[in-house]
């Protein structure tokens, strides 16, 4: 494919990228602000309306979130099918694009069910992170495609065992860490804890309630894969200094886990800023996006340290 045809798939591919973006911020600001119900139990219209006559922050609020997902939902559709016929050929265009449809259906599905049944906390944290496993097909989906210029060639990279089973291990536990702050959410826990870091900052002990574990058991998640990465970069600073790309990437995972970390510990001592919490669900999506397009380097990687 050249010319412009090449240079509207990237343009729809950026598009796609970044309406999924907005699609996981506006998810986190339905919740945030408690408008999943704007729209009362109807579905897909709002309140019984195809268009909802009677605005409300709710309403908009919970309205504008299922357009975006609606209109975004079609460019990764379009996107998937014109990427897997022009570059069918490379080995991860087809599993990416399948993926990036398969879980913004299903993450629209859970959405709906819950306006239309209702879901208990545990399915309902699910939610965030099936929209994140979309984003990060369609980026990953979006990097393959400006990948085909070939200004830069992951099959020359040569990861070691070490540094595979590190990449591996972190992208996983990083879901965990997704999940566990999902939970926050959706529990109502995201205060029960006025201090940080510990619940209460004049005394140790043992969380109180279901509630407080909940909270704790998350920041305590998310302080192990904040040592996990800093190793992990310092690993690939010491071991691949010839290869550039692993200490940009893993360099910006910490840093971004970092910015990750410091937006938590604000949106507790802002007592839920809006703004700071959208920051940290920005983060940990841009996030697990680069940890799984560490993973795609690392499977492209045909030699051994």
């Amino acid at each position: 494919m050249r010319g412009k045809q090449s240079t509207y798939l990237k343009w729809l591919a950026v598009a796609a990228t970044v309406g999924m973006l907005l699609i996981l911020l506006g998810g986190a600001l339905v919740t945030k602000t408690e408008s999943g119900m704007g729209c009362g139990r109807s579905w897909p219209g709002c309140n019984g309306e195809l268009i909802p006559t009677e605005i409300t922050a709710e309403v908009l609020i919970e309205f504008s979130h299922r357009l975006v997902t609606g209109s975004v939902g079609i460019l990764i559709v379009v996107l998937a099918v014109w990427a897997w016929l022009a570059y069918g050929h490379i080995r991860e265009t087809k599993f990416l694009a399948f993926m990036a449809v398969f879980f913004l259906i299903l993450q629209a599905l859970i959405g709906a069910a819950q306006v239309l049944w209702g879901q208990g906390d545990f399915i309902l944290a699910l939610h965030f992170g099936i929209s994140l496993l979309s984003f990060a097909a369609v980026l990953l989906l979006t990097l393959l495609i400006f990948e085909v210029d070939r200004k830069f060639n992951a099959d020359r990279l040569r990861i070691g065992n070490k540094l595979k089973v590190h990449t591996i291990g972190v992208t996983l536990y990083s879901y965990i860490v997704i999940y566990t702050g999902a939970l926050v959410r959706h529990t109502e826990s995201s205060l029960v804890c006025a201090d940080w870091p510990l619940c209460r900052n004049d005394q140790f002990a043992l969380p109180y309630n279901r509630f407080e574990w909940v909270q704790m058991g998350h920041r305590l998640a998310a302080a192990l894969i904040v040592v996990w990465l800093g190793y992990i970069a310092w690993h690939t600073y010491k071991q691949y200094r010839d290869q550039k790309v692993l200490q940009r990437g893993w360099l910006i995972a910490f840093t971004l886990v970092l910015l990750q970390a410091t937006t938590g510990m604000l949106v507790v001592l802002t007592q839920l800023n809006l703004v700071i919490s959208l920051l940290h669900s920005l983060f940990i999506s841009l996030l697990f996006g680069l940890l799984c397009y560490m993973i795609m380097l690392i499977s492209r990687s045909k030699h051994s340290l």
